[in-house]
Order: structure tokens, then sequence, then C-alpha cells
């Protein structure tokens, strides 16, 4: 749970992937982010077609206390990450296989002004890079550019994420209550509250 930019996208065969790496690598120690390379170029060849290598292309960049952009692709140009490789990587029924190319960053913890310099990062390399970029904001803030619904879309999670923490922190567990019990007893306090 927590406010988050989910993605999926396919790299431009016309594009350099070398230098998308540079220019993300630039940026991100600008802003002093971590970030991870993995190989630059693709193979020969390879772009738009339906099987990959199993190796993983391009960089992602861990903003701060954000999980990692995943800026990768398979050897196909299809966006992927690492952990979705092992997990799909080998699924053969088709919705299974696509969870492989559904990538997702969560925000939530680092702020409004990170999630808005993500965003402009993605709508600057889809327009440079990406033969093809789906994005879905939960903070709107891709489909809207509304700075004011993001600050308050981010105030709406954060008071969930207080609420839910203020009853974990005084609604004790009882003798013999299962995990369950207590998080849906939880679940109807806050909601009577509301």
């Amino acid at each position: 749970m927590g406010l988050t930019i989910h993605y999926s996208g396919k790299f431009n065969p016309s594009s350099s992937l070398k230098e998308m790496v540079e220019e993300v690598k630039d940026i991100a120690e600008i802003y002093n982010w971590e970030y991870h390379i993995y190989e630059t170029d693709f193979p020969v060849g390879s772009l738009g077609e339906e099987n990959y290598d199993g190796e993983i292309y391009g960089i992602y960049i861990i903003p701060p206390n954000c999980e990692p952009v995943y800026l990768t692709f398979l050897s196909n140009g299809r966006m992927a990450n690492e952990i979705g490789l092992k997990l799909w990587g080998n699924a053969i029924d088709p919705k299974e296989k696509s969870f492989l190319f559904m990538l997702f960053t969560k925000t939530q913890f680092g702020g409004s002004e990170i999630h808005k310099l993500i965003i402009h990062l993605l709508k600057y390399l889809k327009e440079k890079y990406f033969a093809e970029l789906n994005v879905y904001d939960e903070g709107k803030y891709w489909e809207t550019g509304d700075e004011k619904l993001l600050d308050e879309i981010f105030e709406r999670y954060n008071k969930i994420f207080d609420v839910v923490e203020t009853a974990l922190n005084n609604i004790p567990l009882k003798p013999n209550e299962s995990y369950e019990e207590y998080f849906k007893r939880i679940l109807k306090i806050i909601n009577k509250k509301k």
C-alpha cells in the first residue's frame, strides 16, 4: 500500500540505449541517487522479437525513500526487471506472462517533489527513447500535471497511514486472536470512526 506509479513500455529501435543510460546516470548523480547499470547494448536484431535472452538491459535509479525506478528492458526491448524475470520469465500462461512487463515504483515515502521528478523524467524519456510508454499514476500527476491535486492525494494517503499506525499502536491483539481477526477488527473500528 502506498502511492505508486505503474508503467510498461517498449524501447524505440531507432534510439540509443547507451545514450539513455548515460543521461539517466547523469540525472541520478546530479540528485545523488543510487543507480545500477546493466547491459547497455541490445543484441543486434533483437528488438521487437517475441523471444528474449534472459539478460537485463538499461539502468535503475533509487530516489530517496522510494522503490527503484526501473528503466530496464529485455533483449527484445520490452520493459521488465530482474525480479519479474525471475518470477515470470518462464511463465507459459499469458496472464502470468503479462506480469513480467508490469513495473511499478512506490513513491509514498519519497513525497510529492520526488514523485514529480520521476514523472517528468518518464515524460522526457518517453519522447526521446520509447516506442511506447504506458503510465498509470495513482497521484494523477502524469495525466493532469496538477501539483495541487498530487499534494492532496499524498495528504490523503498519509492520513490513511497515520490512522492505521495509530490503531496498530493503540489496539492490542487479544489473546487467541488470529492476525486476520485482529486486522478485521481494526478495520471495523477505523470505518466506524470515519
